[in-house]
């Protein structure tokens, strides 16, 4: 396209110059003006067509937003404007000028005084060639009565009296008989006369002014000589008579200038469409070729931004490998290459960044792994109180789902999840916030400081539907540079707690078992030694008292050796003789005991349950504490029922004793399996904790639960057997 452009308008130019030549040269014929003409025409109409098709080209992108394409229309409008406004206005200015110049060519004053001019050159041509004619008359007439043979001497004498510049006498054939100039030197002989004048000058005298090339203008006069003689023939004599120089150079110029004149104003009209159009055709050839330069300009010019446009896409859609073409040295160029060195930045920072984001989220991975897998509850807060994270494990210990109260105030949990009141009453004091969730202003500056120090460790108890749970909370304030809020770290220390709480209960026994136990039969043995040697000695009333009174001491020495077996039998840990054991086999043999009140039980027993690992004898001591709780519970109720269920969940045995008795106060709850707690009148609160520790040491799992509808429900989890020998 650029070098079709530079081709037209070199061409262009050409064509201009020689139609501008032709039309200052008269001499050009009209055919080579009409080829000149159409040739520009032709050119313009292909400078319409380029445009044209640019225009089409340029629609066509702007309709598909194509980026450069708006940039670029406004360009060629703008530049097209620069051409179109000043070539219209010079256009119009030089065809006004042009006009008025033609029509000033042609004036009345101008044009009459050529014509008196014209007449006055003329007229004295004229008065010179009739005083020629007269001579020529005088002197055709002297040579007639001259004879032949003189003729010579006589001619050379009748010019010198005319004063005639050359005289010839010649005949009707054109022969030359007498010649006389009034230049010796000169060798002039001016051209015969033509044939056709000799006849002509035969009849009468012939006069005219001819221009003679080289000698400027001649007045010419053929004068016929008649011989008097009879034998004579017609002669004919030519005077030649040269016009002076400066009169015939002024003749010359003026009747050029009116010949011209005259052929300036009977084109007149012809002249002004011919300049109209000649210039009519440079303005279009100009704006044309204008247009298509302000193509190629836009183009140029909206290119390197368009480019720029590209890449700046190709950066937005994450791409900084895309390097712009250099586009020369100027502005447009710097500003490419600024573009590339900010793409090469980018594009390092980016993988920079890439590279730490890597890192982090490694990190992140790496924390979040080990928050996932640690057992000890973790919850992160802000410095106002809002939630932001945790892990599975808080969850878990909670039994609360902690998703939804992200990025919301800690106190709204408690208002959700009222079971965990207790742990956020606890903590929020710690934050620096009251229980409606605000911030607690700091008054002193020691207490400002502090705080950032600030690190504590709590241990709570909440009352769950599972029982009691012990929590061991610490906190502690994180730096100002990570988020300046807070951390919580908490973990379930209820079985920990029970443990402790059991070892010092199974010490407490075995320091009972060790000494209360020694002095009882001493005890017993004296108290029966004085019954029995006392008794003959005293009266009968005397003897009475002395029977009851070792009675009561024997039979109080029983119950503490009953007491003490129990403690003895809580603290040791048992010595297990592990079998397969069909758990549904031995409930049926001990509720055959159990027959008196078969119209309170009702037994739901899995016949698909499995065989369970245990010790026949220990399993058996848990049954008959269960069930005589559960009868003890139902003392004196009406409606009372005791309901027996067996089944198998996750792989573990499920055995439940279900009773709709007044079930169990819910302060005692969460300290139902420790020694000494009961709600009975003459229980010693072991029966629970004994089978607590059956269980466990079966590596099992109890808990206690009241129902809604009255009553309690205590369930054991006992393993399944998983040896096929041990099986058999």
């Amino acid at each position: 396209m650029k070098y079709i452009i530079i081709v037209s308008l070199c061409l262009g130019a050409v064509l201009l110059y020689l139609l501008s030549h032709a039309n200052a040269n008269t001499a050009v014929s009209e055919y080579s003006y009409q080829v000149l003409l159409a040739l520009n025409i032709s050119l313009a109409v292909l400078f319409l067509a380029l445009i044209a098709w640019q225009l089409r080209r340029l629609y066509k992108l702007k309709k598909a937003q194509v980026m450069g394409s708006r940039l670029t229309l406004r360009l060629l409008g703008a530049f097209a404007l620069m051409a179109i406004i000043p070539g219209a206005v010079v256009y119009a200015v030089s065809v006004n000028f042009l006009t008025q110049s033609i029509e000033s060519w042609f004036n009345v004053k101008v044009e009459a005084a050529l014509e008196g001019g014209l007449r006055l050159g003329q007229n004295t041509l004229d008065i010179m060639l009739a005083d020629l004619v007269g001579k020529g008359e005088n002197m055709s007439l002297a040579l007639a009565f001259i004879p032949a043979n003189e003729h010579v001497r006589a001619l050379n004498e009748l010019r010198e009296k005319y004063a005639v510049q050359e005289a010839v006498l010649l005949t009707l054939q054109g022969r030359i008989l007498a010649f006389s100039s009034n230049d010796p030197n000169s060798s002039f002989l001016p051209d015969r006369p033509g044939l056709p004048q000799l006849q002509q000058a035969r009849q009468h005298i012939h006069s005219a002014i001819e221009p003679t090339p080289d000698k400027g203008l001649y007045l010419r006069v053929l004068a016929p000589v008649s011989m008097v003689d009879l034998n004579g023939e017609t002669r004919i004599l030519q005077l030649l008579q040269r016009v002076p120089k400066t009169l015939s150079t002024t003749a010359e110029s003026v009747q050029n200038v009116y010949q011209e004149y005259e052929s300036l104003s009977l084109s007149r009209q012809s002249m002004k469409e011919v300049f109209a159009l000649s210039l009519t055709l440079v303005l279009m050839l100009a704006m044309l070729s204008a247009i298509a330069i302000a193509f190629v300009l836009s183009r140029r010019l909206s290119a390197p931004l368009s480019i720029l446009a590209d890449g700046t896409h190709a950066i937005a859609r994450g791409d900084y490998s895309t390097m712009l073409p250099a586009h020369g040295k100027d502005e447009l160029g710097i500003l490419v290459q600024s573009f590339n060195s900010m793409t090469r930045q980018l594009g390092d920072a980016t993988q920079a960044a890439e590279r730490n984001r890597a890192r982090v989220e490694a990190a992140r991975a790496y924390l979040e792994t080990i928050l996932a897998h640690l057992s000890s509850g973790v919850l992160t807060l802000n410095e106002n109180g809002q939630l932001r994270t945790y892990n599975l494990s808080a969850e878990q210990i909670l039994a609360a789902s902690l998703g939804q109260f992200v990025n919301q105030p800690f106190i709204s949990i408690s208002q959700q999840l009222p079971a965990i009141e207790p742990f956020v009453k606890m903590v929020l004091p710690h934050l620096s916030l009251n229980e409606a969730g605000s911030v607690i202003e700091k008054n002193s500056a020691s207490e400002k400081s502090s705080e950032k120090n600030d690190e504590w460790k709590q241990q709570i108890d909440m009352q769950t539907a599972q029982g009691k749970q012990v929590l061991l909370v610490r906190c502690t304030r994180l730096p100002e540079g990570v988020d300046h809020g807070f951390m919580v770290v908490f973990d379930d220390i209820t079985a920990l707690a029970q443990a402790q709480r059991d070892a010092a209960w199974g010490e407490v026994a075995r320091r009972l078992a060790h000494e209360i136990k020694n002095p009882l039969t001493p005890i017993q043995l004296s108290a029966e030694r004085l019954e029995h040697k006392l008794t003959a000695k005293l009266d009968a009333h005397d003897a009475e008292v002395l029977k009851r009174a070792t009675h009561t001491i024997v039979s109080q020495v029983s119950a503490l050796k009953t007491m003490v077996n129990e403690f003895s039998e809580y603290a040791r840990a048992p010595a297990l003789n592990l079998t397969a054991i069909n758990i549904n086999r031995l409930i049926e043999e001990i509720l055959v005991l159990y027959e008196p009140a078969g119209s309170l039980l009702k037994i739901h027993l899995d016949p698909n349950t499995p065989m369970v690992v245990g010790d026949a004898t220990m399993l058996r001591q848990v049954l008959h504490n269960l069930l005589q709780n559960a009868q003890d519970a139902l003392d004196g109720k009406t409606d009372a029922q005791i309901i027996i269920n067996t089944r198998l969940a996750e792989k573990k045995l499920l055995l439940s004793i279900t009773d709709n008795g007044p079930g169990i106060p819910t302060e005692i709850m969460a300290r139902a399996f420790e020694p000494y707690m009961t709600t009975k009148r003459h229980g010693t609160g072991l029966g629970l904790a004994i089978v607590k520790k059956i269980v466990e040491e079966h590596k099992g799992q109890i808990k206690i639960e009241n129902l809604e509808h009255g009553g309690a429900c205590i369930t054991v989890t006992l393993p399944i057997v998983t040896d096929p020998l041990l099986e058999l």
